[in-house]
């Protein structure tokens, strides 16, 4: 079962690696592209999550790898297994599943709020899917695959909310410093709307996190069962 969860993991990075190297190939050649305005490409939530997507695999390989080459009793194998745990849970999971349902709602009332017509001239569907539709198969595929250990509650929420505040800063400031606003539909918002919409996107990531939670109480039994599968 560890070599099979091994070649998952091998195979999900090299899938985000080359994702992540066709997003920038095509964007960076694409001058139309909100690449080449203020923030670059790290004001799109997209782009942050499909880096983040990509360190979490590459960290799971790391964690499947180095039990062959450190003893178990070693404490590096034990810390890349904490933190292989930590970035799927408050991170990975709720932000790829953030991604992928807020794109596809926003996209089925109107696309050009979030992904104006005009990007699928340079664009292939294929890469629009990878950005914002296979993120959750393959975290889906992870949490049934691989137990992972729950951090508590109350510093996971913590950390999320951190992340969450910190990339509603750096839109406000790339907004301040350039005039931008990294998507169309907060360009139709005002101050209210744009209050209202950035609180219920953090409402929303909330119950995304407890969902991955539940999920893995559902697959893989309680904190202490978790626990021990991991070992």
């Amino acid at each position: 079962m560890a070599a099979v969860v091994c070649v998952l993991h091998s195979a999900a990075l090299a899938w985000y690696v080359f994702g992540l190297w066709q997003n920038v190939q095509v964007t960076g050649s694409t001058l139309g592209h909100g690449a080449h305005t203020y923030g670059g490409r790290w004001k799109y939530l997209t782009f942050i999550n499909q880096v983040l997507q990509t360190i979490f695999f590459g960290v799971c390989v790391l964690a499947d790898l180095c039990p062959l080459f450190v003893s178990r009793k070693n404490g590096l194998s034990s810390f890349i297994v904490k933190l292989r745990d930590m970035i799927f849970s408050v991170l990975a999971f709720p932000v790829g599943v953030f991604v992928v349902t807020s794109f596809w709602s926003i996209y089925a009332y109107d696309r050009e709020l979030v992904y104006p017509e005009v990007l699928d001239s340079f664009i292939p569907q294929w890469l629009n899917h990878a950005m914002h539709t296979y993120v959750l198969p393959l975290l889906l595929i992870e949490l049934f695959a691989c137990s992972h250990q729950y951090p508590s509650k109350k510093n996971a929420l913590l950390v999320l909310g951190i992340f969450c505040l910190a990339y509603i800063s750096w839109l406000l400031w790339v907004h301040q410093a350039s005039g931008i606003w990294a998507y169309p539909i907060l360009e139709k918002l005002d101050a209210v709307g744009k209050s209202l919409f950035f609180a219920t996107s953090f409402l929303i990531i909330i119950p995304f996190y407890q969902l991955g939670e539940s999920l893995t109480r559902l697959q893989w039994g309680g904190r202490k069962s978790t626990k021990k599968k991991v070992k």
